[in-house]
């Protein structure tokens, strides 16, 4: 039928779901979780920087394959494990931030339970709720003291649905990182040759590929997304290439 979508195209279509009953609940369950996208891209990407950067820096000074092969792993140990502990404690100071507006929320519906019915209602009023049926989800919500004080949450202090883990922040962190940068340093770890040049394209390939698998959660084109944190990526490595190479011995 002509105007309606083909089948490619709504194959194409990022964010497709179904809409039946059972799908909705499924998806909906799921939706409580928190995502590792951000920690995964975060620490491959610095991973893969900061390693090479340490290579195109050393191979810029004239340095050994046995000076960039020490001082990568020594950055792929010490910096993952830093960047690790940093993401867990902004991740924990969160948590804590939530947990702290969690028990003033129910301190508040305790204390002033006519004050937080009225928040309750201009947040239903906003989303264009009126009359009985306005009345009747207020009620409805405060009913339920859990449910109330998680759409304050949400609503008044602009929180995720779910708590953020940062354990599991931590850990995605630092396994990206270590992923990722240690992939510089093969082909110097292998002995192959022209290993400066290996590395800077196998390095090329993963900025490519991390770039290209964020398109899967964005609206810009694979080739695109992966091009971008390419160009990034090879910024920085061209940055730390030209300060070694002032040093060159």
């Amino acid at each position: 039928m002509q105007g309606s979508p083909g089948w490619a195209t709504m194959r194409g279509m990022k964010g497709d779901h179904g809409h039946s009953k059972e799908e909705i609940a499924h998806r909906l369950a799921g939706s409580n979780g928190t995502g590792r996208l951000r920690d995964a891209v975060y620490g491959g990407i610095d991973g893969a920087v900061t390693t090479f950067a340490i290579a195109a820096g050393v191979e810029g000074a004239g340095f050994s394959s046995a000076v960039i092969i020490a001082l990568g792993i020594a950055n792929v140990l010490a910096d993952g494990f830093s960047m690790a502990a940093a993401n867990y404690l902004g991740t924990k100071a969160d948590l804590d931030d939530r947990r702290r507006l969690y028990k003033v929320e129910k301190r508040h519906i305790r204390q002033y339970p006519e004050g937080e019915r009225e928040e309750l209602r201009q947040i239903f009023q906003d989303l264009g709720l009126s009359g009985d049926v306005l009345e009747g989800a207020v009620r409805s919500v405060a009913a339920k003291p859990e449910k109330w004080i998680s759409l304050m949450l949400t609503s008044e202090y602009g929180l995720a649905p779910s708590e953020p883990n940062p354990v599991a922040a931590a850990i995605t962190t630092f396994a990206a990182f270590m992923a990722a940068g240690i992939v510089p340093l093969l082909p110097f770890m292998l002995g192959l040759p022209d290993p400066f040049m290996t590395a800077a394209a196998a390095t090329a390939a993963v900025f490519f590929g991390i770039g290209a698998s964020k398109s899967i959660w964005s609206l810009s084109p694979w080739w695109k997304s992966g091009l971008e944190t390419l160009l990034i990526g090879s910024c920085a490595a061209a940055v730390a290439y030209l300060a070694g190479s002032l040093f060159r011995v």
